[in-house]
């Protein structure tokens, strides 16, 4: 189904990782521009939110008020003029970043994409390094960072490029992987399940549960959003032209999504945009933690 879109910002270069804030600002990694972008509904204005180096890619509140973002400057040929080490950075509300951790189990990171935090109020993100399908230069791993800052290797991938990761209420992790097109669940007793391979030419990126445990993933260069429900069965696809990145559910029934515009990632193209989709379907309160 085709949906009207609005554009909320313009301008953008590589829009990644969305995030609705308590008081409806939507933040966003503006991975070109090395920060953390903002957009305000009251005024229907975009801004920085803060500057944070290197290539942000995701990006999201802890329960300490403070941004949590992944630090990811793998970025096909573009070289970030300000270089930060592939992390986790911590932005604080006074504008302070820090970069909280490097290394899992005594391994640099390649390249931190999605995170979230888990009902068990740990940071889990998927670290799949540099984009490129031809080569596959990293292995994917699945990273989960302890409440003291400590990084422990949760899964030893393939070379699969895991992407968009979501967490379940009952524990679970669930992830995409962009070479493979799948959906991967992660059970908090280990056990792994295959749930959905998307439609030949949807390269997944990221996604976002809603209330009723559906799954909204989007589709590189598929134009929209493919919406399965939590045993894996498609329901519908979402139109919304563009090359969709990442989204996150807003109140009232919106969808925002970062739209990377004509697919480049060859240099610093700043033609994204941030637009909204009115879906009509709530999504499932992200739950929040904090990383001393």
């Amino acid at each position: 189904m085709k949906k009207p879109i609005k554009i909320r910002a313009t301008g953008l270069g590589h829009p990644e990782g969305p995030y609705e804030l308590d008081d409806g600002r939507v933040i966003y990694a503006n991975t070109y521009a090395s920060e953390i972008g903002v957009w305000d509904p009251k005024t229907n204005t975009q801004g920085q939110y803060a500057f944070v180096g290197g290539g942000p890619n995701a990006c999201m509140l802890g329960s300490d008020g403070a941004i949590y973002s992944t630090q990811t400057p793998n970025v096909g040929a573009w070289v970030a003029p300000v270089h930060r080490p592939p992390s986790i950075q911590k932005t604080l509300p006074n504008g302070k970043v820090e970069i909280l951790v490097t290394e899992a189990d005594g391994k640099k990171f390649d390249g931190p994409n999605d995170l979230t935090f888990g009902a068990d109020g740990r940071l889990y993100f998927t670290d799949s390094g540099d984009w490129n399908p031809a080569d596959k230069p990293h292995p994917g791993r699945i990273i989960v960072v302890e409440k003291n800052g400590v990084a422990k290797i949760l899964e030893e991938l393939d070379y699969v490029y895991p992407n968009g990761i979501v967490a379940e209420p009952d524990g679970s992790i669930v992830w995409v992987e962009s070479y493979t097109l799948k959906v991967v669940r992660r059970k908090p007793d280990g056990t792994k399940t295959h749930l959905w391979t998307l439609p030949d030419g949807h390269i997944p990126d990221g996604f976002k549960i809603d209330v009723d445990g559906n799954f909204w993933i989007t589709a590189v260069a598929g134009g929209g959003v493919d919406v399965i429900d939590t045993n894996g069965n498609f329901l519908h696809f979402v139109e919304t032209g563009g090359t969709i990145l990442n989204c996150c559910f807003g109140k009232g029934g919106k969808l925002f999504c970062c739209d990377m515009g004509p697919f480049d990632v060859t240099g610093a193209a700043m033609t994204g945009q941030l637009i909204e989709v009115d879906v009509g379907v709530e999504g499932m309160p992200l739950f929040r933690g904090t990383i001393g």
